[in-house]
């Protein structure tokens, strides 16, 4: 077990660091792909956190996840937004 959520907690780390890196070097913008990546990030941190009763970072990390959920979710729904503006927009047959 103690395996387990030592990988848990490097590949937490891996999803952080990959989606500032890439974000940092401009290869996404910090849409859906951004925040999936924090998203699994800060929960595979939280685990590892939480299994180490290290927890500062854990909250630190669930407060991380849930501002990764409303971002999200703010994307969710400005693209029903857009594709309720393009419907109403497009021509009528």
């Amino acid at each position: 077990m103690d395996l387990l959520i030592e990988v848990i907690g490097w590949a937490g780390a891996a999803a952080l660091l990959l989606a500032y890196g890439l974000l940092s070097g401009g290869r996404i913008t910090s849409g859906t792909v951004y925040q999936v990546l924090n998203l699994g990030g800060s929960v595979a941190l939280a685990v590892n956190a939480f299994y180490h009763r290290a927890l500062p970072s854990a909250v630190l990390n669930v407060i991380w996840l849930i501002i990764g959920l409303a971002a999200l979710r703010g994307l969710a729904a400005r693209r029903a937004r857009d594709r309720a503006a393009q419907a109403a927009d497009a021509p009528r047959a």
